[in-house]
């Protein structure tokens, strides 16, 4: 699959995947006999990977460490192991964080409800 087709399938900039290759976020794409980058559905897999990873806020650097982790092989299983737990467990604070904001929007929300019904505004900060 060529760059093109890849960055139109998931919606990243051409520059995007190449970035991601060139700081290690991606292991290294094949190449066809011109030099062209060739991915392979081992490549989509790790592109999934970074696109879902990155839309939940994980850090390119998280990334760019699994990655190397994962190509010094399986010896490095308990670091892969340990890297996503401080992952997940960054992402569960985050998901508290954003429940918390919700519930104070629909707090607010409820309020201004009761107001457009009551025309009295009654709430606490």
């Amino acid at each position: 699959m060529t760059i093109s087709e890849v960055s139109k399938k998931y919606e990243l900039s051409q520059d995007t995947l190449r970035y991601y290759e060139r700081i290690g976020a991606i292991p290294p794409v094949n190449r066809a006999k011109g030099g062209a980058r060739d991915y392979t559905e081992s490549d989509l897999g790790w592109i999934e990977l970074v696109k879902c990873m990155r839309s939940a806020g994980l850090s390119v650097e998280a990334l760019v460490q699994y990655v190397k982790l994962v190509q010094q092989g399986d010896d490095t299983f308990p670091a892969r192991r340990e890297l996503l737990n401080e992952q997940r467990e960054q992402l569960t604070a985050q998901l508290e964080a954003i429940r918390a904001a919700k519930e104070r929007l629909d707090y607010k929300i409820s309020c201004y409800d009761e107001a457009i019904k009551t025309g009295i505004l009654n709430w606490e900060l």
